[in-house]
C-alpha cells in the first residue's frame, strides 16, 4: 500500500483494541518500521525513559544496553519487553563493546553526570550519532573539554536539555520569537518548586562533588531556558541559597550530603536583559512557572502536578497585551500518551528532534555550545552561593 497524507496518529498503532488486525490490513493503524538502532549507556530512571520514548516514537528501536548495575539492566529488560518488538535486547559486558557495535547507529548516554566526559571519550571513537544527557558535565573544565571534542565531531552530538520541548515553553518560544507578541523581552523569570531529589544508585545526586551541585545538576534546564529567551551570553550571576530542609541528616558511606535545596539566582546578560530563577525543593508538588516581560506585552505560563482531586488546569498560558493587541488565555498540551511518556512530553519531542538531527533536518535541539553555557551559569550560581559574591563570567572562564 502506498503511503498517503492521511492523519495516522501513533495512538492508533499502539491501541490494543486493533491488535486483531493482520499486518496487511493495517494502513491508518500501521506502525512505522524503525530506520535506526540505538544503544543506551546507563539504564537508570532517565535511561529507561529514553528506552520507552525511543520505542514509542517509532523511527528507531533499541538494539542494546550497558550498565554496571544489575537492577538497572533488569529494569531495561522490562521496559523493552513492554513494547513487544519481537527482537532480543543485547546486553553488553563493556562500555567499549556497547559503543563500537556496528549494528547500532547511535548512542544515548544517560550515566551519572560526573561520568559524562569519561564515557563520551570512549563513545566518540565510534563516530556514531550521540545523545548526551544533561548536564553535559559537572565542572567547567569537563564541559569545556566536551565543547572542544564536539567542534571536530562529524556526527550529531545533542545535549539532553529537553525542557524547551514542554508544551508551555514551546508556546512561549513561539509567542516571543515567531509572533513577537511581547516586543523586545526585558526580563525573564522562572520558578521551580518541587519534591526533593529522588534516589539514585549510590545516591550520587546527594553530593556536590558528583552532581556539580543542585544548581548544575537540576537547574541547568532552566538556565538553558533563561539563556535562550535572553538570546545573549551571561555577564554576571548572583545567587543565594542553602540546605534548609532536605538531607540535613543524610549520610552515605560515612559522608554527609552537602547539596542545597533552595536558591534565588539573578543573571545579567550582555544585551541588558535580566533573568531570575527561584528554586524550592521541599514543596509538596511539582510546579514550574515562567514570566516574560517585554516592552509590548507580558507572558505567564505554568505547569503543576499537585496529586489532588480538585480540578484545575495542569498547564496554563496567558499573553497580556493591554489595549494594544488581543490578549490570549490557553492550556497548551500534547496527547496523553505523549505527556505520560516522560517530562510531560518533552522527552518525546527531544527524540523527534534527535532523529531529525540525524537526518539533517533543521531543529532547535540543544547544541553542545548551549549545553556548555547552561553549565556555566549553574557553576557561577553555585560559586556565588558559596562566596556570597557576584560572579563575573569572564573571570570565571579564565
Amino acid at each position: 500500500m502506498a503511503g498517503g497524507k492521511e492523519l495516522k496518529p501513533r495512538a492508533f498503532s499502539l491501541d490494543p483494541r486493533f491488535s486483531y488486525l493482520a499486518k496487511e490490513d493495517r494502513y491508518l493503524f500501521a506502525k512505522e518500521e524503525p530506520k535506526y538502532k540505538f544503544n543506551v549507556i546507563g539504564c537508570g530512571l532517565n535511561g529507561n525513559e529514553h528506552i520507552h520514548v525511543t520505542l514509542l516514537e517509532g523511527r528507531a528501536t533499541i538494539h542494546g544496553v550497558f550498565d554496571k548495575n544489575p537492577g538497572s539492566i533488569e529494569l531495561a529488560k522490562r521496559s523493552f519487553a513492554s513494547f513487544s518488538t519481537g527482537q532480543e535486547l543485547v546486553i553488553y559486558d563493556s562500555l567499549e563493546s556497547a559503543c563500537n557495535d556496528p549494528a547500532a547507529d547511535a548512542l544515548i548516554i544517560a550515566t551519572p553526570n560526573y561520568t559524562h566526559l569519561e564515557v563520551l571519550q570512549v563513545a566518540i571513537q565510534s563516530g556514531k550519532h550521540i545523545f548526551l544527557e544533561k548536564p553535559m558535565a559537572t565542572t567547567l573544565e569537563d564541559a569545556h573539554q566536551i565543547l572542544q571534542l564536539a567542534r571536530e565531531y562529524p556526527a550529531t552530538l545533542q545535549i539532553g536539555l529537553q525542557y524547551r520541548y514542554k508544551s508551555m515553553y514551546t508556546e512561549a518560544i513561539h509567542e516571543a520569537f515567531e509572533r513577537k507578541s511581547l516586543g523586545e523581552i526585558k526580563m525573564v523569570n522562572i520558578v521551580e518548586h518541587r519534591f526533593p531529589f529522588l534516589d539514585k544508585v549510590n545516591q550520587w545526586n546527594k553530593f556536590s562533588k558528583y552532581s556539580g551541585g543542585t544548581l548544575v545538576e537540576k537547574c541547568c534546564h532552566y538556565f538553558d531556558l533563561l539563556n535562550m529567551f535572553a538570546q545573549a551570553k551571561p555577564v554576571s550571576v548572583f545567587a543565594t541559597g542553602n540546605m534548609a530542609v532536605n538531607f540535613k541528616d543524610f549520610e552515605y558511606d560515612g559522608e554527609k550530603s552537602d547539596i542545597i535545596d533552595n536558591a534565588v539566582v539573578s543573571v545579567v546578560y550582555e544585551n541588558g536583559i535580566r533573568g531570575s530563577f527561584n528554586l524550592c525543593m521541599f514543596a509538596p508538588m511539582f510546579y514550574e512557572e515562567i514570566t516574560l516581560c517585554g516592552d509590548e506585552g507580558y507572558l505567564k505560563a505554568y505547569e503543576i502536578e499537585d496529586f489532588l482531586p480538585v480540578p484545575r488546569p495542569k498547564i496554563y498560558l496567558e499573553v497580556l497585551r493591554g489595549e494594544a493587541q488581543p490578549s490570549r488565555f490557553c492550556n497548551p498540551c500534547y496527547p496523553p500518551y505523549i505527556e505520560e511518556s516522560g517530562h510531560n512530553g518533552a522527552t518525546f519531542y527531544e527524540h523527534v528532534n534527535f532523529i531529525d538531527n540525524i537526518e539533517g533536518k533543521p531543529t532547535n535541539a540543544a547544541t553542545v555550545e548551549e549545553g556548555f553555557w547552561s553549565v556555566v551559569v549553574g557553576v557561577a550560581a553555585e560559586q556565588s552561593v558559596r562566596t556570597g559574591k557576584v560572579v563575573l563570567i569572564d573571570e570565571l572562564l579564565k
